[in-house]
Protein backbone atom coordinates (compact mmCIF):
# COMPACT_ATOMS: atom_id res chain seq x y z
CA UNK A 1 0.00 0.00 0.00
CA UNK A 2 1.45 3.47 -0.71
CA UNK A 3 0.61 6.26 0.93
CA UNK A 4 0.93 10.30 -0.57
CA UNK A 5 0.08 12.95 1.70
CA UNK A 6 0.04 16.61 0.46
CA UNK A 7 2.20 19.43 2.61
CA UNK A 8 1.49 19.87 6.46
CA UNK A 9 0.64 23.73 5.00
CA UNK A 10 -1.63 22.85 2.72
CA UNK A 11 -5.27 24.77 2.95
CA UNK A 12 -6.59 21.13 1.60
CA UNK A 13 -5.08 18.03 3.62
CA UNK A 14 -4.76 14.81 1.52
CA UNK A 15 -4.18 11.42 2.55
CA UNK A 16 -3.46 9.34 -0.52
CA UNK A 17 -4.08 5.17 -0.39
CA UNK A 18 -3.01 3.64 -3.45
CA UNK A 19 -3.00 -0.42 -3.48
CA UNK A 20 0.14 -1.71 -6.10
CA UNK A 21 1.12 -5.19 -6.71
CA UNK A 22 5.01 -4.34 -5.98
CA UNK A 23 6.90 -1.46 -4.08
CA UNK A 24 9.19 -0.83 -7.42
CA UNK A 25 10.32 3.10 -7.37
CA UNK A 26 8.04 3.45 -10.96
CA UNK A 27 5.13 3.14 -8.92
CA UNK A 28 5.68 6.33 -7.70
CA UNK A 29 6.82 7.76 -10.58
CA UNK A 30 3.54 7.16 -12.40
CA UNK A 31 1.02 8.51 -9.40
CA UNK A 32 3.25 11.30 -9.44
CA UNK A 33 3.76 12.10 -13.24
CA UNK A 34 3.58 15.49 -14.15
CA UNK A 35 4.65 17.03 -10.04
CA UNK A 36 7.23 19.27 -9.80
CA UNK A 37 7.53 20.33 -6.35
CA UNK A 38 9.12 18.89 -3.19
CA UNK A 39 8.77 15.71 -2.43
CA UNK A 40 9.59 14.55 0.93
CA UNK A 41 10.58 10.83 1.39
CA UNK A 42 12.97 8.27 3.24
CA UNK A 43 15.97 7.02 1.93
CA UNK A 44 14.47 4.12 -0.18
CA UNK A 45 16.38 4.50 -3.69
CA UNK A 46 12.92 3.90 -6.08
CA UNK A 47 12.15 7.32 -5.12
CA UNK A 48 15.18 8.40 -7.39
CA UNK A 49 13.02 7.43 -10.54
CA UNK A 50 10.21 9.91 -9.92
CA UNK A 51 11.52 12.49 -12.23
CA UNK A 52 11.56 16.54 -12.27
CA UNK A 53 11.46 17.04 -8.71
CA UNK A 54 13.07 17.91 -5.56
CA UNK A 55 14.05 15.44 -3.31
CA UNK A 56 14.38 16.34 0.51
CA UNK A 57 15.26 13.88 2.88
CA UNK A 58 13.02 12.70 6.10
CA UNK A 59 14.57 13.94 9.26
CA UNK A 60 12.47 11.47 11.57
CA UNK A 61 13.83 8.99 9.81
CA UNK A 62 17.85 9.71 10.17
CA UNK A 63 15.99 10.37 13.94
CA UNK A 64 15.24 6.89 14.23
CA UNK A 65 18.35 5.19 12.20
CA UNK A 66 20.62 7.20 15.30
CA UNK A 67 18.57 5.78 18.01
CA UNK A 68 18.29 2.12 16.67
CA UNK A 69 22.03 2.67 17.10
CA UNK A 70 22.09 3.67 20.79
CA UNK A 71 23.22 0.96 22.86
CA UNK A 72 20.57 0.54 26.00
CA UNK A 73 21.81 3.14 28.99
CA UNK A 74 23.85 4.80 27.10
CA UNK A 75 24.38 8.62 26.58
CA UNK A 76 25.96 11.33 24.59
CA UNK A 77 29.49 11.21 26.74
CA UNK A 78 29.56 6.83 26.33
CA UNK A 79 27.62 6.49 22.60
CA UNK A 80 28.05 8.04 19.12
CA UNK A 81 24.67 7.24 18.08
CA UNK A 82 23.42 9.23 21.07
CA UNK A 83 25.29 12.16 19.64
CA UNK A 84 23.95 12.29 16.11
CA UNK A 85 20.26 11.39 18.10
CA UNK A 86 21.03 14.46 20.08
CA UNK A 87 21.86 16.82 16.97
CA UNK A 88 18.39 15.70 15.28
CA UNK A 89 16.72 16.37 18.56
CA UNK A 90 17.60 19.72 18.86
CA UNK A 91 16.45 20.41 14.40
CA UNK A 92 13.19 19.46 15.55
CA UNK A 93 13.10 21.83 18.66
CA UNK A 94 14.05 24.58 16.37
CA UNK A 95 11.35 23.42 14.16
CA UNK A 96 8.92 23.76 16.37
CA UNK A 97 9.73 27.33 17.49
CA UNK A 98 9.40 28.38 13.07
CA UNK A 99 6.30 26.30 12.64
CA UNK A 100 3.64 28.88 12.78
CA UNK A 101 6.47 31.32 10.53
CA UNK A 102 5.26 31.92 6.57
CA UNK A 103 7.25 30.31 4.67
CA UNK A 104 10.04 32.88 3.63
CA UNK A 105 10.52 34.01 7.20
CA UNK A 106 10.62 30.03 8.27
CA UNK A 107 13.74 29.70 5.06
CA UNK A 108 15.44 32.69 6.38
CA UNK A 109 15.29 31.39 10.20
CA UNK A 110 16.29 27.91 9.37
CA UNK A 111 19.60 29.59 7.40
CA UNK A 112 20.13 31.30 10.16
CA UNK A 113 19.67 29.13 13.15
CA UNK A 114 19.63 25.28 11.41
CA UNK A 115 22.58 25.49 8.67
CA UNK A 116 24.94 26.08 11.19
CA UNK A 117 23.90 23.04 13.16
CA UNK A 118 23.84 20.95 10.22
CA UNK A 119 27.14 22.40 9.22
CA UNK A 120 28.48 21.00 12.39
CA UNK A 121 26.57 17.88 12.28
CA UNK A 122 28.37 17.05 8.77
CA UNK A 123 31.97 17.84 10.01
CA UNK A 124 31.41 15.54 13.06
CA UNK A 125 29.77 12.89 10.88
CA UNK A 126 33.02 12.83 8.57
CA UNK A 127 35.06 11.95 11.24
CA UNK A 128 33.20 8.90 12.65
CA UNK A 129 34.81 5.56 11.45
CA UNK A 130 31.79 2.58 13.10
CA UNK A 131 32.44 -0.91 12.96
CA UNK A 132 31.14 -2.30 9.64
CA UNK A 133 28.10 -4.32 10.11
CA UNK A 134 26.95 -2.38 12.95
CA UNK A 135 23.72 -0.23 13.50
CA UNK A 136 26.05 2.61 14.04
CA UNK A 137 27.67 2.25 10.87
CA UNK A 138 23.74 1.78 9.23
CA UNK A 139 23.24 5.11 10.54
CA UNK A 140 26.52 6.71 9.12
CA UNK A 141 26.18 5.35 6.08
CA UNK A 142 22.54 6.17 5.73
CA UNK A 143 23.31 9.80 6.83
CA UNK A 144 26.04 10.47 4.39
CA UNK A 145 24.14 9.26 1.45
CA UNK A 146 21.22 11.15 2.03
CA UNK A 147 23.34 14.61 2.89
CA UNK A 148 21.74 16.32 -0.32
CA UNK A 149 18.07 15.25 0.42
CA UNK A 150 17.96 16.01 4.32
CA UNK A 151 20.00 19.42 3.75
CA UNK A 152 17.31 20.32 0.39
CA UNK A 153 14.78 21.76 3.45
CA UNK A 154 16.93 24.56 4.28
CA UNK A 155 15.99 26.29 0.60
CA UNK A 156 12.57 25.91 0.82
CA UNK A 157 10.81 27.32 3.66
CA UNK A 158 6.95 25.89 3.09
CA UNK A 159 9.02 22.05 3.40
CA UNK A 160 8.48 20.05 6.10
CA UNK A 161 11.44 18.40 7.60
CA UNK A 162 9.84 15.17 7.95
CA UNK A 163 6.69 12.99 5.74
CA UNK A 164 5.18 12.27 9.52
CA UNK A 165 2.10 13.60 7.60
CA UNK A 166 1.97 10.14 5.53
CA UNK A 167 3.54 7.82 8.16
CA UNK A 168 1.08 9.00 10.58
CA UNK A 169 -2.05 8.12 8.56
CA UNK A 170 -0.15 4.13 7.96
CA UNK A 171 -1.00 2.87 11.89
CA UNK A 172 -4.50 2.38 11.78
CA UNK A 173 -4.52 0.95 8.64
CA UNK A 174 -1.48 -1.64 9.61
CA UNK A 175 -3.48 -2.56 13.03
CA UNK A 176 -6.38 -3.52 10.88
CA UNK A 177 -4.61 -5.36 8.81
CA UNK A 178 -3.88 -8.12 10.82
CA UNK A 179 -7.75 -8.41 11.36
CA UNK A 180 -8.21 -8.64 7.28
CA UNK A 181 -5.65 -11.74 6.84
CA UNK A 182 -8.33 -13.49 5.67
CA UNK A 183 -9.12 -10.62 2.45
CA UNK A 184 -7.11 -11.27 0.00
CA UNK A 185 -7.94 -10.05 -3.40
CA UNK A 186 -7.01 -7.22 -5.76
CA UNK A 187 -10.05 -5.61 -5.73
CA UNK A 188 -10.70 -6.08 -2.18
CA UNK A 189 -7.49 -3.96 -1.29
CA UNK A 190 -8.25 -1.16 -3.64
CA UNK A 191 -11.58 -0.76 -1.75
CA UNK A 192 -9.60 -0.93 1.50
CA UNK A 193 -7.31 1.97 -0.17
CA UNK A 194 -10.24 4.13 -0.78
CA UNK A 195 -12.08 4.05 2.50
CA UNK A 196 -8.54 4.52 4.59
CA UNK A 197 -8.13 7.45 1.63
CA UNK A 198 -11.64 9.01 3.04
CA UNK A 199 -11.02 8.53 6.76
CA UNK A 200 -7.58 9.70 6.93
CA UNK A 201 -8.46 12.48 4.71
CA UNK A 202 -11.37 13.29 6.74
CA UNK A 203 -9.05 13.16 10.05
CA UNK A 204 -6.42 15.39 8.32
CA UNK A 205 -9.23 18.11 7.65
CA UNK A 206 -10.26 18.22 11.55
CA UNK A 207 -13.70 16.01 10.71
CA UNK A 208 -14.71 13.24 12.80
CA UNK A 209 -14.27 10.14 9.93
CA UNK A 210 -18.09 8.72 10.92
CA UNK A 211 -19.52 12.30 10.60
CA UNK A 212 -18.11 12.65 7.26
CA UNK A 213 -19.01 8.85 6.09
CA UNK A 214 -22.87 9.21 7.03
CA UNK A 215 -22.92 12.86 5.86
CA UNK A 216 -21.18 11.25 2.55
CA UNK A 217 -23.14 8.65 2.25
CA UNK A 218 -26.87 10.42 2.90
CA UNK A 219 -25.39 13.03 -0.23
CA UNK A 220 -24.50 9.99 -2.87
CA UNK A 221 -28.41 8.73 -4.07
CA UNK A 222 -28.98 13.06 -4.88
CA UNK A 223 -25.42 12.61 -6.76
CA UNK A 224 -26.84 10.21 -9.66
CA UNK A 225 -24.80 7.88 -11.39
CA UNK A 226 -22.62 11.02 -12.97
CA UNK A 227 -21.83 13.69 -10.60
CA UNK A 228 -20.81 16.93 -11.63
CA UNK A 229 -17.87 18.33 -10.53
CA UNK A 230 -19.54 20.97 -8.05
CA UNK A 231 -21.28 18.11 -6.60
CA UNK A 232 -17.97 16.14 -5.82
CA UNK A 233 -16.04 19.07 -4.70
CA UNK A 234 -18.93 19.56 -2.29
CA UNK A 235 -18.24 16.40 -0.45
CA UNK A 236 -14.88 16.37 0.08
CA UNK A 237 -13.56 16.67 3.76
CA UNK A 238 -12.71 20.61 3.14
CA UNK A 239 -15.93 21.99 1.74
CA UNK A 240 -17.39 24.64 3.22
CA UNK A 241 -20.62 22.28 3.97
CA UNK A 242 -18.25 19.24 5.19
CA UNK A 243 -16.64 21.35 7.40
CA UNK A 244 -19.28 22.57 9.24
CA UNK A 245 -19.37 18.75 10.79
CA UNK A 246 -16.21 19.74 12.35
CA UNK A 247 -17.49 23.04 14.22
CA UNK A 248 -20.70 20.77 14.91
CA UNK A 249 -18.42 18.36 16.71
CA UNK A 250 -16.72 21.07 18.55
CA UNK A 251 -20.51 22.78 19.90
CA UNK A 252 -20.92 18.96 21.55
CA UNK A 253 -17.67 18.73 22.96
CA UNK A 254 -18.21 22.00 25.20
Amino acid sequence: MWVYATSERSTRQVRYFEYQPDRKGLRAAQFLDGFHGCLVTDGYAGYDQVPGVIHCGCWAHMRRKWRDAIPKGAATATSKAAVGYDYVNKLFLWERKFAKMRDEDRKNARQAMEAPLLDAYWLWLKALEPTPGSKLAEAVTYAKNQQAALSAFLEHGDVEISNNAAENAIPPFAVGRKNWSFSDTVKGAESSAIVNTLVETAKANGLEPYAYLNQMMRDLPWYGHNPSREDLNDALPWSPRMQQLAEVDDTNDL
